[in-house]
């Protein structure tokens, strides 16, 4: 395919902008427009549930990039305008209103929309794409996916005294620690046995869960919620199987996300869990998508991958860009996250999991710093930090910096 000569990227956080960036950067002159169903400039998520969520910083402060910034991109921005239809042979985007937009390539950058608790209301045709209305039919039941979900729980926030957080993965958690530094109280309710044991296994999840439970924190796990209680049209509980209810004058539904897809049915591109590409993450010719909504192929461990993190994102991001320009690159990360909870700092890299083996490397939990080995089958498939960020950057660098198509995972 030869340079396009526009480009249209769905979605203005942060793997849309930087698949903008890395377009201008490479050199690329052609026309530039971002389209988002958000009414904010592009702005970062993490710290959402953490420094804006507790009243840190300023939602200014999330901001990516300033105003002269955006402007030197040269780039048409289309906020508050959300994509309803795409038409992949064409590479025509459909908006709310009525609006066609095309681009000789498109980017599919939609992100994620929360996952919600049976019953709740709120759902709509764009399938919550980046920030659409999420207010739920009871007063007080939040999910937290983008900055006007953030400012509605802090102002829920100061007035209420009890929070219900339901759900035991990084948000939940994130949430659950941010609001007990406010002071208020928290129950966290959840299915898994531990806090992240899905994600990081039995050992890490049981001391995180520690951490919350020495912090204050009530904890239900091992517990299916079942529904919520309200009175005058504010919900006052969370009601477990058991019978029990959680009383609340917040909830925070923190259940899991999905691709925002929604919105792409009848375009002619395969989705399944999230837009499916090959190791290019290109879904159809001149059609690319990139981000939390991309499922690509991963040439080095030779199956199929969709991340959901900020750091994807913005790496994925660079690979889409020169793609579109004419490059022929696949997408081989090893990927990494993070999370802070209180004065725990947790980095993940490569695909640690809960059927692994834990290998301590360096430090001592019992001391709350120790970096870490995940083992399969004799081989690293995962390495951790626990307020040990240094030494499980060199960990990774020694034992997953070989990942490719015949050999998946460094041996152990």
């Amino acid at each position: 395919m030869s340079t396009p000569a526009s480009v249209l990227i769905v979605g203005a956080s942060a793997a849309g902008l930087s698949t903008a960036e890395a377009l201008r950067r490479h050199g690329y002159q052609g026309r530039l427009t971002l389209l988002d169903a958000e009414r904010h400039q592009p702005y970062d998520r993490p710290p959402l549930s953490k420094q804006v969520l507790a009243g840190a910083w300023e939602p200014s402060r999330t901001q990516l990039r300033t105003d002269a910034q955006l402007e030197a991109l040269r780039a048409e921005f289309v906020l508050g305008e959300p994509a309803v239809a795409l038409d992949a042979a064409a590479r025509a985007v459909t908006t709310a209103s009525g609006r066609v937009l095309r681009g000789d390539a498109v980017v599919i950058a939609t992100g994620l929309t929360p996952c919600r608790l049976p019953g709740q209301n709120g759902q709509n045709g764009q399938d919550g794409q980046d920030g659409q209305d999420d207010r739920d039919g009871l007063a007080g039941v939040h999910v937290l996916r983008g900055l006007d979900d953030t400012l509605a729980l802090r102002h829920d926030l100061t007035a209420a005294k009890r929070l219900v957080v339901v759900g035991e993965g990084v948000l939940g958690a994130e949430t659950a620690a941010t609001a007990r530094t406010m002071g208020l109280d928290v129950t966290l309710a959840g299915m898994g046995r531990t806090l992240l044991g899905d994600l990081l296994g039995d050992v890490v999840g049981a001391m995180l869960t520690r951490t919350h439970t020495e912090r204050g924190v009530r904890l239900r796990l091992g517990s299916v919620v079942e529904g919520l209680t309200g009175a005058g049209g504010r919900v006052t509980g969370v009601r477990l199987a058991t019978g029990e209810v959680l009383p609340a004058d917040a909830v925070v539904v923190a259940i899991g996300s999905r691709p925002a897809t929604g919105w792409l049915a009848d375009s002619g591109l395969t989705v399944t869990d999230g837009v499916e590409c090959d190791a290019r993450c290109r879904a159809a010719e001149g059609v690319y998508a990139v981000g939390d909504v991309a499922s690509w192929e991963h040439e080095g461990l030779g199956r199929r991958l969709r991340l959901e993190n900020r750091t994807n994102a913005t790496e994925q991001a660079q690979v889409v860009a020169a793609n579109i320009l004419g490059a022929d690159r696949p997408y081989t990360p090893i990927p990494y996250f993070w999370t802070d909870q209180y004065d725990v700092k947790i980095q993940a890299h490569g695909l640690p999991s809960a059927a692994a083996e834990l290998d301590i490397a360096e430090g001592d939990p019992a001391q709350h710093r120790f970096a870490a080995r995940y083992l399969e089958g004799g081989q690293v498939t995962g390495v951790l930090g626990w307020n040990m960020p240094k030494q499980a950057r060199l960990l990774r660098q020694q034992a997953l910096g070989t990942w490719h198509a015949t050999q998946p995972f460094a041996p152990a």
